[in-house]
C-alpha cells in the first residue's frame, strides 16, 4: 500500500491509518469512562469530560505525529516494525496512565450530608479509614456512584473532630466512619426536600431544564406534586437533585445552584 507512494504521501497515509486506529481505541476508552466510571450527570459534575478529553486528545494526536515523523519506506521492514512498535507501546502506556488518573479521581458515592447531597470522589477518601465503613461500603465501586447517607454524630467530640477534618480539606461525606445506608436517612431527606414548585418560582428562566429532567425520569402528570429538590455539591459546580417526596428516591439532576 505504501510502496508506490511518494515519501510524503506514504508518511501521510501511515499517519492516517495510525490516526484511525487511535480514534477507535479512544472510542472504547470513552465508553469505559462515560458509561461506567462517570455516568451522567457525573461526567459534568465531576469534570470527567475535561479530564478524558485532555488525556485522549494528547494521545490521539501524539501517536500519528510520531508515525508521520519516523515513517520512511526506505527503511527495512524490520526497522519500520520496531519504530512503530516503540511508538505504539509509548502511546498505549500514555493512554493507560491517563485512564488510571481518570479512574482514581472518579466519583464513587453520592452522599446525603445533613441537608444536601455531595458527590464523593475516590481520591478524597482517606484509605486508612475505609475499614471503618459498613461492610457493604468498604470497597469503592467501579461502576458509578452508589447512594449513601451520613449518620448523626455520636457526641460533641466526634462532631468537633469531623469539623476540623472538613476544614482541613476532607468533606464529611468522605469520612467512611460516618457512612450508613441511604434508607436510614429517608426521614431527614423528606424533611429537607423543598417543593419543586418553589424551584420553578426561584428560577423561571430554567423551566425547560427542570421539565426536561423530569421527562427524562419518566415522571407522570403528578410529578410536580410529589417531587422535591435538594442542593447538591460536585467537584466543580453546584447542582440540584430532584427527589420523590414519598420515597426519598433520587430521580433526576439539574445544573442549577439552588443553595
Amino acid at each position: 500500500m505504501f510502496v508506490n507512494q511518494s515519501p510524503l504521501k506514504s508518511r501521510l497515509l501511515a499517519a492516517g491509518v495510525h490516526f484511525g486506529i487511535s480514534v477507535a481505541i479512544a472510542a472504547l476508552a470513552a465508553w469505559l469512562v462515560f458509561e461506567i466510571w462517570y455516568p451522567y450527570p457525573y461526567r459534568e459534575i465531576s469534570g470527567g469530560r475535561e479530564l478524558f478529553f485532555i488525556v485522549v486528545t494528547v494521545d490521539v494526536i501524539l501517536g500519528p505525529l510520531l508515525t508521520l515523523a519516523v515513517f520512511d519506506v526506505k527503511k527495512s521492514v524490520k526497522t519500520l516494525r520496531l519504530d512503530l512498535a516503540v511508538i505504539g507501546c509509548f502511546q498505549l502506556a500514555a493512554l493507560l496512565y491517563g485512564l488510571w488518573t481518570v479512574m482514581v479521581v472518579r466519583p464513587v458515592h453520592l452522599a446525603y450530608e445533613m441537608d444536601r447531597f455531595r458527590v464523593i470522589h475516590a481520591i478524597e477518601i482517606p484509605e486508612d479509614e475505609l475499614k471503618q465503613a459498613p461492610p457493604e461500603f468498604q470497597r469503592l465501586p467501579l461502576t458509578g456512584p452508589t447512594l449513601l447517607s451520613l449518620r448523626d454524630f455520636k457526641d460533641a467530640k466526634e462532631r468537633s473532630d469531623a469539623t476540623l477534618t472538613a476544614l482541613g480539606g476532607v468533606p464529611l461525606g468522605a469520612r467512611p466512619g460516618l457512612w450508613q445506608s441511604y434508607a436510614q436517612a429517608q426521614s431527614q431527606v423528606l424533611a429537607h426536600a423543598r417543593p419543586l414548585a418553589e424551584l420553578k418560582t426561584r428560577f423561571p428562566d430554567r423551566l425547560a431544564e427542570i421539565d426536561g429532567a423530569l421527562k427524562s425520569a419518566s415522571r407522570g402528570s403528578d410529578a410536580l406534586a410529589f417531587t422535591g429538590y435538594i442542593p447538591m455539591i460536585g467537584r466543580k459546580d453546584f447542582w440540584t437533585a430532584l427527589v420523590d417526596t414519598r420515597t426519598a428516591e433520587v430521580i433526576a439532576f439539574v445544573p442549577i445552584d439552588s443553595f
